[in-house]
């Protein structure tokens, strides 16, 4: 048993032990309940801290203690991913109803959205690219959560390269990060705008490791614009709102979408409501017409895979 306590990762037979069950069992919740697995070496391996994650998720009943009284007491919990008219928003959100406090933890993308499986948010802030290049979040919640949460956008925005002003090094593109007299600062694993950029990078003819200060991480937009400001990096990838409010050039990429994601179950909480509602009122929409890069246009409707850009 104690090996099993330090093994990073489980055979079948200790899985099978863990959860007092037969090897036949232990597939039968691969296949059918999504039992965390791999089978990259030819047999099944199952990571420990995942198993354990998913267990965590499948108790019924066990309620945990003081989430739900929080949402009572006036107290929005929000995760994921960072961004600066989002960060303005709470402080609206704040003023239009002082009787309710948010709190905002800036975790990034996948953060936010483990969050939000684990319970102790009301809603998960991701824009995470999906593998088709085209969508957003879907994908990435359907193997997260177990069943579909409710999709809400907050905005669209552009994603880009954040450089000095004037583009003084003259980047055009991703491929010319790996310049030798470039230097970047990038953003942690786990947040949207890192798996943008590896996977221009991918589709690049350069690779990562080709990319000074490619490993070097700050935890948010706003900071990795400062560092190009301050001339100690050449570029950071970025959004075009923080070269805006820093005055710095900016080197697009793409416009991707930034959705809120909120568990069926909890939708209709009353901070959650007042929060949606919110980006219906005028004065949010002049508060996002105050910085660059946004498109509002969708903000505030709900989403679905098949049809989230069709007119209500």
């Amino acid at each position: 048993m104690n090996g099993l306590q330090r093994s990073k990762f489980l055979t079948t037979k200790e899985v099978a032990q863990l959860l007092h069950v037969n090897d036949k069992m232990v597939y039968s919740l691969v296949n059918e309940k999504g039992l965390p697995a791999t089978k990259v070496t030819g047999k099944w391996l199952f990571p420990r801290r995942l198993v354990e994650d998913w267990l965590e998720t499948h108790i019924i009943n066990y309620k945990k203690p003081g989430f739900g009284d929080l949402a009572e007491e006036g107290v929005l919990l929000l995760a994921g991913s960072d961004d600066l008219l989002f960060q303005q928003t709470l402080t609206l959100f704040h003023q239009k109803d002082p009787s309710m406090i948010g709190f905002f933890a800036n975790l990034g993308s996948m953060g936010g959205l483990k969050t939000l499986r684990r319970g102790v948010c009301h809603i998960g802030v991701c824009h995470l690219l999906q593998d088709d290049n085209e969508e957003y979040n879907f994908d990435f919640a359907d193997q997260e959560l177990d069943k579909a949460p409710v999709f809400v956008n907050f905005s669209r925005r552009q994603q880009g390269l954040l450089v000095q002003k004037g583009n003084p090094k003259g980047i055009t593109c991703v491929a010319d990060l790996a310049g030798k007299d470039i230097t970047i600062v990038n953003r942690p694993l786990g947040t949207g705008t890192r798996l943008l950029l590896d996977y221009e990078i991918a589709k690049s003819e350069i690779s990562a490791s080709q990319v000074s200060g490619y490993g070097r991480e700050v935890s948010r937009h706003l900071d990795a614009g400062l560092e190009v400001l301050a001339g100690r990096v050449d570029v950071a990838p970025g959004i075009r709102s923080v070269a805006g409010v820093l005055d710095l050039g900016f080197v697009p990429l793409r416009w991707e979408r930034f959705d809120l994601l909120i568990l069926r179950e909890r939708f209709f909480e009353r901070g959650i409501q007042n929060f949606i509602g919110l980006l219906h009122e005028k004065s949010f929409k002049d508060l996002a017409a105050s910085f660059e890069g946004y498109d509002v246009s969708l903000c505030g409707k709900m989403l679905f895979p098949d049809n989230f850009n069709q007119e209500e």
